[in-house]
């Protein structure tokens, strides 16, 4: 995970701690001299508060980089990124099954835990639930509660950033406007025995919530397409959304709505869980593939269920698979000729061959042949890794921001 462009500028006198930070972390800068040049500082302001940030935990010296004057000398102390002075909680959830995983401040994934969370049992079953597999994945690592940095959760709703609770989703009932970030950061407390009345000296820790897709975009553009200035990934699996990635940053709408696109009409009269008759959804996702089996007399109670037919090549499954695949594709043709993506990415239970086929024969036949020209439509590489990754590094890139930075710095008194 790599820090954004900063508001850094040379000459900028009230260049910060946290500015230096997100140099080092974006790789732009990495050695004393290197940050004087780009924030025009001086080096003994430089060096007082990189000090901060060593004294912190958070930066470290690494080897020393290349000469270059042609006069020879010492070379360089880079500096880098210590991501080792803290970690993060992540978890992604399904509607029938969940994962969650602990993972150091650059990403790596050091243990991981999943099983079957369903999310109709509603937020204070499922949270808990949550918060348990945390204490038990920082009992494995052998890591204390305290370095826990943020939990990042990813929810297959569209939600609310600046609140973290969900709005209207169609999918999780019961779950409209809940306290998504109090009463996980609660249950982990408890969990972890840092929640007792006791004053333990531990705050609590902090919380994001995302829609599910948007953190598999972010993950996978994160880690494998940062070159890519539009990224699409649509997610099908008992529902359909999508993520979008523009210049580097999700792309949410006005209040989380951004990428439901299960929920656009296609001109059927089948009833979607929404309640509406028509959507994409009630036709081409998992759940609706299931069922479609299912009345042909193949057993399949969810999109899970129909990705395992697809792995062992099961005929039926395949059909329905490439299928659905054409109905999303006709959709899709219209959001690659929209926003023009780089990559489009098709995840979650459906995403394979069959599928995929069914995607491209329809998005290359009614999109315009421009909007094509330099796209990549292809399946996910993280996997189910995805969600996980992305909330991970959602945490991590809102914790370290420069202005956070700070605030942080403050806090711990440095």
């Amino acid at each position: 995970m790599t820090g954004k462009p900063g508001r850094t500028a040379r000459g900028g006198a009230q260049t910060s701690a946290g500015d230096l930070l997100d140099l080092v972390r974006s790789g732009r800068a990495v050695t004393r001299g290197a940050l004087q040049q780009m924030t025009g500082l001086s080096r003994a302001t430089v060096g007082q508060r990189l000090d901060r940030l060593f004294r912190a935990g958070w930066l470290r010296e690494g080897a020393g980089g290349p000469v270059d004057s042609p006069l020879g000398g010492r070379p360089a102390i880079t500096l880098e990124f210590d991501g080792s002075h803290a970690v993060v909680l992540a978890a992604d959830l399904d509607t029938r099954h969940a994962r969650a995983a602990l993972l150091t401040l650059t990403g790596e994934i050091l243990a991981e835990r999943s099983g079957a969370l369903v999310v109709e049992d509603g937020p204070e079953v499922v949270l808990d639930g949550l918060a348990r597999w945390f204490a038990e994945l920082l009992t494995e690592t052998g890591h204390r509660p305290a370095a826990v940095c943020g939990i990042g959760l990813g929810v297959p709703g569209p939600v609310d950033s600046e609140t973290g609770r969900v709005v209207q989703p169609p999918m999780m009932s019961g779950w409209d406007g809940y306290d998504i970030r109090g009463r996980l950061s609660r249950a982990f407390a408890e969990h972890t025995n840092t929640g007792t009345g006791i004053d333990t000296g531990i705050s609590p820790v902090p919380v994001f919530v995302d829609n599910d897709a948007n953190l598999m975009a972010y993950g996978e553009q994160r880690t494998g397409y940062q070159d890519c200035r539009a990224f699409v990934l649509v997610k099908v699996s008992t529902g359909i959304g999508a993520g979008v990635v523009v210049d580097g940053a999700l792309y949410r709408g006005v209040d989380g709505g951004a990428g439901d696109l299960g929920h656009i009409r296609v001109g059927t009269d089948a009833l979607c869980r929404c309640g509406s008759y028509g959507c994409l959804a009630a036709v081409a996702s998992g759940g609706a593939v299931a069922r479609r089996l299912t009345e042909a007399g193949v057993p399949a109670a969810s999109g899970s269920d129909v990705r395992d037919l697809l792995a062992a090549g099961h005929p039926e499954a395949a059909a329905l698979a490439r299928e659905a695949g054409r109905r999303v594709g006709d959709v899709l043709a219209t959001v690659v000729t929209l926003l023009n993506p780089g990559v489009l990415m098709i995840a979650g239970d459906l995403a394979g061959t069959p599928f995929l086929t069914g995607v491209r024969e329809l998005l290359y036949q009614r999109a315009l042949p421009r909007s094509t020209a330099h796209l990549d439509v292809l399946t996910a590489r993280l996997g189910e890794r995805a969600g996980l990754i992305g909330a991970g590094a959602l945490v991590v890139e809102h914790l370290y921001a420069p202005e956070r930075v700070e605030e942080r710095l403050a806090a711990l008194g440095v």
